[in-house]
């Protein structure tokens, strides 16, 4: 096992995903004393950063947008302007302002990384955002019935189960400065997001996995509340963890975070209607395993279920004090 080399008073930590549900958790950890590496995911090819991705022949930005608005230290209406989404205009419509913004960085300063770098900058983000890699990836499903589906955004409309996924192209560079991050990492943390998705991905980016593998840092893994249609039906707990066990070799994590309860019927239902129900835990299979498992009440609910940042990220900092005392 390689020896974390950040043992200072202020723990390193690298977030490995992307989605809506990294973004709300940075929300809160950005508030703690922490240096903060957010690794996103750059296999996204719908909407507007599939278009993006296409006509700009750049990576897709949207996760890394989220990911930055989360860390940036602006006023509100900064942050509302810049996840703006144009609903006309020839060419506009369907695009968000941050999306622009990263694509007009990255035609100025030639590279993604960079554009990246100079709009974290000018908007004040609490850490550093990398993408797992400088190029955009192309995910692909093999699923059980031996087919295979295409792009991210059709893996879960395929109305099949995913057996495994995989990216093109399967040689694609991952940024150095990732593999540092990991290297220094005090704790690494994946989740919570799509498993297929938006976390793996970054694990078949090469070298990643085996240096998270490598790693003495504590190893985290925030499971979603839900599960998603077409992705990880009638999934548990363990089935999250075991669909990274199978596509990298091993059991990666120290520890699981979990919701219990307080989602209120109602809120059931409405996401029953959408063919998504709660993750069961399935504790005495999580211990067997091995894993430490923390669980608390950590959702809200306004349009949709999300996790309570601040109390997620309580918990979270509290895990890593306790790890850095030992």
């Amino acid at each position: 096992m390689r020896k974390s080399s950040s043992r200072g008073p202020v723990p390193k930590v690298v977030v490995i995903g992307g989605g809506t549900g990294l973004s709300v958790m940075l929300r809160g950890l950005k508030h703690k004393a922490l240096d903060i590496t957010a690794i996103v995911t750059v296999a996204d090819d719908g909407g507007s950063s599939g278009i993006l991705r296409s006509e700009m022949q750049m990576p897709p930005p949207g996760d890394i947008r989220n990911v930055i608005i989360a860390l940036a230290d602006v006023e509100p209406v900064m942050a509302k302007m810049l996840q703006y989404r144009f609903e006309t205009g020839n060419g506009l419509a369907g695009h968000s302002l941050g999306n622009l913004i990263l694509a007009a960085m990255t035609d100025m300063t030639g590279d993604f990384v960079t554009g990246i770098k100079e709009l974290s900058r000018v908007l004040a983000v609490r850490g550093r955002v990398l993408p797992a890699a400088n190029q955009a990836i192309f995910l692909k499903a093999e699923m059980t019935d031996g087919s295979i589906v295409e792009g991210e955004s059709q893996i879960p409309l395929s109305g099949k189960k995913i057996k495994k996924v995989f990216i093109e192209p399967e040689d694609v560079t991952p940024l150095d400065e990732a593999l540092q991050a990991i290297r220094e990492a005090d704790a690494i943390i994946m989740g919570p997001g799509s498993i297929y998705t938006s976390i793996i991905p970054n694990l078949l980016v090469p070298q990643i996995a085996k240096e998270v593998t490598e790693s003495s840092a504590l190893k985290i893994f925030i499971c979603n509340v839900m599960t998603q249609p077409g992705e990880t039906d009638e999934f548990k707990v363990s089935d999250h963890l075991k669909a990274v066990t199978d596509h990298i070799g091993c059991n990666l994590f120290d520890v699981v975070i979990v919701n219990q309860g307080g989602i209120p019927p109602e809120v059931q239902q409405k996401y029953a209607e959408q063919g998504a129900e709660t993750v069961e835990v399935d504790l005495d299979e999580l211990e067997r395993q091995g894993y430490q498992v923390v669980m608390d009440e950590l959702v809200f609910f306004k349009r949709y279920l999300r996790h309570d940042a601040v109390k997620l990220s309580d918990h979270i900092y509290r895990l890593i004090e306790q790890f850095k005392s030992k």
